[in-house]
């Protein structure tokens, strides 16, 4: 089989800043290939794809790679590599977890790969692995206070955290997969494997209390199946978070269900339900282990841990958030008008406003003109949709719904209706109330400035006595005022318990 060699991407250092990164995962069940759009600090996946190969599967017994899968999972990456190389990926970055680093043939599966693709596997030891996966979370949950379990198929992989800063960590073998096999198939025995397993660990009780937060396939799908029961409002898994007094009831139904019972659990794949059980068990026995005060489930994790690693230490140090949303503004906006003079200009409306409500009114500015593209008749709910739903790390759910009902506003919507009703009840009335100003502010500034640069400087908001007065350079007053303007300022005005007027 052909091998490629020229113009292959870089392998084993950082990016310069303008390329793409992909990770190839060799995991215990599925060889899996993504592709980053750098530079950004948390890029979205341009490119997700996986082949179920099972290396794990028969693990436990044999000591051996799956036979069955090795072919499978040797063309998939090969197949990856050419892949990767024709999405102009600049750097290349393949990794082999828990199956390959225990079976007594990884080194050879590994040597094969390198064969056929002339790049470099690293695998991954058992510390690498854990902390890889809690740099993925650290990258959007950068103060992430209590430990973090990524479940992979031959694996658990714990990492205690210190308000950002890795702690105690530990890795053992209670993979969904491997913990089938090792309870033969009896979800009973794997409880008294999971809890003879975790009893070994004496600094898990150091977490009690703090946050339990949840990374891997397997546990993902089991917060998809926490959202469908409580009927949580957001389909999103990262961020979303549950008590554990409403988990632990759940998982422990989980943990004595057969597959049979998941496959009328909307979006749980079908390989996924003959393991889903032993998934649920790990979990269950981690927070008896752990005590948190809360399970917080993370959409990120080792591939993440890597990506992030390769990228420049300048790039690593920005905020995700307003990275991210600066990216989007300069690939999807009209005009280029900067999200740093939308807020300045509407900055005199929130006075007395903490860094954290700067933070996320800057994202909503950088946001705002996300819809300009769609049709006028649908541009609010398909801009409140995309924006709820961004696959951006660290947005709790409230600021998710807090930023698409701002854009839902500033497109002309009216919170309340049938599409944003349940959305609107994680919200208190100080955060509505925010929602509301902060959108109709929005709404104004892209009235007066047709969303292009420039403009808005010649205008001033301020507020004197029970009046909100917009301010207009004298030549450009014709220019900038308009009825519709008008029409927005008085909106504006009484939002905040004022009358509107143009000076």
């Amino acid at each position: 089989m052909a091998s490629f060699q020229a113009n292959s991407p870089s392998v084993n250092k950082p990016i310069s800043g303008h390329g793409r990164v992909a990770v190839v995962d060799i995991g215990s069940n599925s060889v899996r290939l993504v592709v980053y759009d750098a530079p950004a600090r948390l890029p979205i996946p341009m490119f997700n794809e996986k082949a179920a190969c099972e290396l794990g599967l028969g693990l436990d017994k044999s000591g051996r790679l799956n036979p069955l899968g090795v072919p499978k999972a040797l063309d998939s990456v090969w197949r990856f590599v050419g892949l990767s190389q024709a999405m102009g990926v600049e750097k290349l970055e393949i990794v082999a977890t828990a199956a390959v680093r225990d079976a007594v043939d990884g080194p050879d599966f590994v040597v094969e790969i390198e064969k056929r693709t002339s790049h470099k596997v690293r695998v991954l030891s058992g510390e690498e692995e854990a902390k890889m996966a809690a740099l993925g979370l650290l990258s959007g949950v950068p103060d992430a206070d209590g430990i973090i379990g990524d479940l992979g198929g031959g694996s658990l992989d714990l990492v205690c955290l210190d308000k950002g800063k890795f702690g105690n960590f530990e890795t053992l073998p209670l993979g969904h997969l491997r913990l089938m096999e090792r309870s033969n198939n009896n979800p009973e025995k794997a409880w008294d494997i999971v809890r003879e397993e975790f009893s070994r660990i004496d600094w898990l009780k150091d977490v009690k209390g703090r946050t339990l937060f949840a990374a891997g396939g397997s546990w993902r799908s089991i917060a998809r199946i926490f959202i469908e029961q409580i009927k949580h409002p957001l389909h999103v898994i990262d961020n979303f978070w549950i008590e554990p007094e409403t988990a632990n009831p759940l998982l422990h139904i989980l943990g004595g269900s057969t597959k049979h019972r998941f496959k009328k659990i909307v979006g749980i794949p079908e390989k996924r339900n003959e393991t889903l059980s032993y998934a649920a068990v790990a979990l269950a026995g981690l927070m008896d282990a752990t005590m948190p005060g809360r399970l917080k489930f993370s959409g990120f994790g080792m591939r993440e841990g890597i990506m992030i690693s390769s990228l420049p230490e300048s790039i690593q140090k920005q905020d995700p958030l307003i990275s991210a949303c600066t990216t989007m503004n300069e690939r999807t906006g009209r005009f280029s008008i900067t999200g740093l003079e939308l807020l300045d200009w509407m900055s005199p409306l929130f006075t007395d406003e903490i860094e954290p409500e700067k933070r996320l009114r800057l994202a909503a500015c950088l946001m705002s003109d996300i819809g300009w593209n769609e049709h006028p008749d649908y541009r609010a709910e398909q801009a409140f949709d995309r924006v709820l739903r961004v696959p951006y790390a660290g947005l709790r759910h409230t600021q998710r719904a807090v930023l698409g009902l701002v854009t839902y506003i500033r497109y002309n919507g009216e919170p309340g209706d049938e599409l944003t009703a349940p959305v609107m009840r994680l919200l208190d009335e100080g955060q509505l109330r925010w929602v509301w100003v902060t959108g109709l502010a929005l709404r104004l500034a892209h009235t007066i400035s047709g969303s292009a640069p420039g403009i808005l400087s010649g205008t001033r908001l301020r507020i004197e006595g029970a009046k909100l007065f917009l301010e207009v350079d004298g030549d450009d007053h014709h220019a900038m005022v308009s009825d519709a303007v008008k029409r927005r300022l008085k909106t504006l005005a009484k939002k905040l318990g004022l009358k509107g007027r143009v000076v």
